[in-house]
């Protein structure tokens, strides 16, 4: 594991910066100190300066850039890449009074920062009789296929869940034929947390088949990550009329929250409606090793599997049903907080990780 530490005292103020501040009497951050600690692709920066009240920080690589706020001058921030960037460092006294540093930041070859997927668990045929393989993603090569999309923000009330975490796109890696998706409690404007949300809306949507996901799965209080399809029409319907199918949930926790997941079906019947089942292991927890998450829906019911144990379904052939006789589309995500599994506490750790090995549509 390499690691590579900068650091540095900037003595100067920006000449623009120091006569705003002369105008408005404020007194601008002094003794501005930079640390920059690279660890494989996580880079960390400590700022303090004095007299500041918070801190910027502008990180940019090859035509983009992402920005952070810290009161306590400190953040994180995962590259997906080795190779020369920089960073923008400022102490404010206020949002248009300053002191800066931008700073070089070196990345080599490497592994990205992060717990190995499992080595052992369940798995699952790429072939089944009666079927055939229609679609399906192995997550292999280093970056996602063009099937997928990102959901950026903290969408409509916390995405209608009143969750805590900020989505990003480099909170999400492809290494190795695994899909990573991280949750960290790195502050990100007004968000203590972020995570990532990918889908195939637009891109892959299917109706009926059998449908396998391989993955292992974060654990702890107020992680809560999701495996899940939406109607097509949802950009045109709305929630619920669109239908919903959680192929996987976890809200993690006590020791049974960390090894039992849900699959639950929602639609619209003068109103929300739901219905839904869980699944428990005798022990250990969902993170320990790889299991395959499965439906098999067809134009009657959809069952609901766990390592090929079937333990709910759902009979759909009810004029009231509609929803789920069109084509839906996959959505992958690991939530923090929210109204289901509340918000992290002491126990919980981070980051947490859910790793995805693949994802089949066989129909």
């Amino acid at each position: 594991m390499k690691k590579y530490y900068l650091f540095l005292v900037i003595p100067f103020l920006a000449l623009g910066c120091k006569e705003k501040s002369e105008q408005t009497n404020e007194v601008l951050p002094s003794n501005l100190q930079v640390t920059i600690g690279v660890q494989d692709y996580l880079v960390s920066v400590q700022a303090s300066a004095n007299n500041a009240n918070y801190y910027s920080f502008m990180f940019f690589y090859d035509a983009d850039s992402i920005y952070y706020e810290s009161q306590d001058g400190f953040v994180e921030h995962l590259f997906s890449n080795s190779g020369n960037f920089s960073v923008r460092v400022r102490a404010h006294v206020s949002f248009s009074s300053f002191v800066e540093s931008s700073e070089l930041i070196q990345i080599n070859d490497g592994q990205v920062i992060g717990e190995e997927p499992p080595s052992t668990g369940y798995s699952t045929p790429l072939s089944y009789p009666g079927y055939t393989l229609v679609w399906n993603d192995e997550f292999n090569g280093s970056e996602l296929s063009s099937d997928w999309t990102y959901e950026i923000g903290n969408g409509n009330s916390g995405w209608g869940n009143n969750e805590l975490q900020y989505y990003l796109e480099e909170n999400v890696h492809v290494q190795n034929g695994i899909l990573q998706i991280t949750a960290k409690n790195s502050p990100f404007n007004t968000f203590d947390y972020t995570s990532s949300r990918i889908k195939t809306q637009g891109n892959k949507s299917f109706k009926y088949g059998r449908i396998d996901v391989r993955a292992a799965l974060p654990f702890g209080k107020g992680i809560w990550p999701a495996i899940w399809m939406l109607g097509d029409d949802f950009s045109s319907v709305g929630w619920p009329n669109c239908g919903e199918i959680d192929i996987m949930e976890m809200i993690g926790g006590s020791d049974v929250d960390d090894r039992t997941v849900y699959g639950t079906m929602h639609w619209d019947q003068n109103g929300h409606s739901e219905f839904g089942g869980s699944n428990s292991l005798a022990q250990g927890k969902f993170a320990d090793e790889w299991h395959v998450f499965s439906i098999i829906w067809d134009q009657y019911q959809v069952k609901f599997l766990r390592d090929d144990i079937q333990y709910h379904a759902m009979n759909i052939s009810g004029p009231e049903l509609t929803e789920f006789h069109q084509n839906f589309f996959f959505i992958m995500n690991v939530a923090v907080g929210g109204n289901w599994p509340g918000a992290p506490d002491a126990t919980t750790s981070f980051p947490q990780r859910m790793f995805v090995d693949y994802i089949r549509v066989f129909q």
